[in-house]
């Protein structure tokens, strides 16, 4: 077990050693996809961030339980379901199932536990009943469920913002609020809205207290790690923290944060986000290269997406799985993988994977000069480290996940290479040499590099 993990936590802004709450388990939150649009890649990038760190903690040999779950009850899917004139829980089991083919495309594991938010809703009434006893928040009387943020003193330490300057929300109707910040934690029905029954008063809950009642329910009053973007610091686990702690729960012990995907210098949004969809994506790029794309930078820093770097991204891993795959030809079977201490280092570090793919690559030279100087036993060392990096990476070729992967684009040119290396061995097989170093030549020209072997003719891109 690593003894040496340092995570940042941004609540305290600092880089410090990882001690579970209880020894060898980790248990970790993160807020999962609120169902109302197809998931673009500024939605699946705090899948792919907290998968890796979730990989990193089982390898490091923790018990993780891992929960993600899924708001099916929200502003945004209702007014989707008027648009789409279909029910609302239809909207929400269309684009969950959307959610669910992006991640698997991605690899991403499937949480230890998905919860959804609608079947939560006792848990969510007895959180809100704790907290109206202790005087924590109130029910005014026309069936809403306020929180009172005042009566919280460490109110806002996560964004380290100051209760005074929070500025009122527009539609802040004081008749029944102590205070214009105060939240709802529970919303009181609306016409044709669906709803729950509860002692205040039949309506559905708020977007804050779902998050918080699930967390306790599958983790616990205290747990390890609670994950999510940059933009839900505020309100979102500012009021999770608020509630939480109001019921007298510990909450998290470590707040871990990924940054945006941005677009032209613009967060992934709706508007930047529609031909950024992931299943869009793919017919580009495989799902594999798209992982590696999302997670080679560090999860703290913005990602700005480009086509041309996206490109590139999957240029530079086929040159590591083109190595892979000459070095098991080679040696006759895929090699083991196993982690070296370089990408341990760097791993332990917060997660440093821009750092721990330069390792990856330094091995990646060390394993094509092996291969070039036919040193079997460098060329398995250096696979044997290469895949036990991907593997926790999420981006192992030799996973079964990935054994179907592709895009139109890349089958069409595993297509016309085959075409092409059939020809030529049908002119090496009638002696016409010129005809094949001719066709040689041309594919070489297009950046795929031909290489014969006692095996057969194997290609790669250069």
């Amino acid at each position: 077990m690593s003894a040496h993990l340092k995570l940042y936590n941004t609540a305290t802004r600092e880089v410090a050693d990882f001690k579970p709450l209880h020894e060898g388990k980790v248990g970790i939150y993160l807020c999962g996809a609120t169902v109302q649009a197809p998931p673009h890649i500024g939605h699946v990038r705090s899948g792919v961030n907290f998968d890796i760190l979730r990989r990193w903690l089982t390898a490091s040999g923790y018990d993780v339980t891992f929960i993600r779950n899924v708001t099916d009850i929200d502003d945004k899917i209702l007014h989707k379901a008027v648009h789409e004139e279909i029910p609302w829980w239809a909207v929400a089991q269309k684009y969950e199932r959307a959610f669910t083919e992006a991640y698997r495309a991605l690899n991403v594991l499937p949480p230890t536990y998905e919860p959804r938010a609608t079947g939560h809703i006792t848990q969510m009434i007895e959180l809100m009943e704790t907290l109206i006893a202790n005087g924590s928040a109130y029910a005014p009387g026309n069936g809403d469920v306020y929180l009172d943020v005042r009566h919280l003193s460490s109110y806002l330490t996560l964004s380290r913002q100051k209760l005074d300057d929070l500025q009122s929300a527009e539609d802040a109707d004081l008749t029944y609020k102590k205070d214009p910040r105060d939240f709802a934690l529970w919303k009181a029905a609306k016409p044709g809205d669906p709803s729950w029954p509860t002692p205040w008063g039949a309506g559905r809950p708020g977007w804050h207290l779902e998050c918080s009642a699930m967390a306790h329910a599958y983790l616990g009053e205290s747990f390890d790690i609670h994950g999510g973007g940059l933009d839900l610091i505020f309100p979102h686990h500012e009021n999770e923290i608020a509630q939480s702690q109001s019921a007298g729960w510990g909450f998290a012990n470590i707040w871990m944060h990924n940054a945006w995907v941005t677009a032209s210098g613009e967060k992934m949004s709706k508007s930047l986000g529609n031909s950024l969809q992931v299943h869009e994506i793919l017919k580009r790029v495989r799902g594999i290269e798209l992982r590696w794309y999302l997670g080679s930078a560090h999860y703290r820093s913005m990602l700005e997406f480009s086509f041309d770097a996206l490109e590139e991204a999957a240029v530079n891993f086929r040159r590591i799985e083109g190595f892979l795959k000459r070095a098991t030809d080679i040696l006759g079977e895929v090699p083991d993988g196993v982690i070296s201490a370089a990408f341990t280092e760097a791993m332990n570090e917060d997660l440093a994977v821009p750092t721990a793919l330069a390792v990856i690559a330094e091995i990646l030279r060390t394993g094509n000069t092996a291969l070039a100087a036919d040193d079997r036993v460098a060329v398995q060392n250096a696979a044997a480290e290469i895949r036990g990096a991907l593997s926790i990476l999420g981006c192992d070729p030799f996973d079964e996940i990935f054994a179907t992967d592709g895009s139109a684009n890349e089958q069409v040119l595993d297509g016309l290479v085959s075409l092409a290396l059939e020809q030529r061995a049908a002119a090496r097989a009638r002696k016409d040499f010129a005809a094949a170093d001719a066709i040689r030549d041309q594919i070489a020209a297009l950046g795929v590099v031909i290489e014969d072997t006692p095996q057969g003719t194997r290609w790669s891109i250069s």
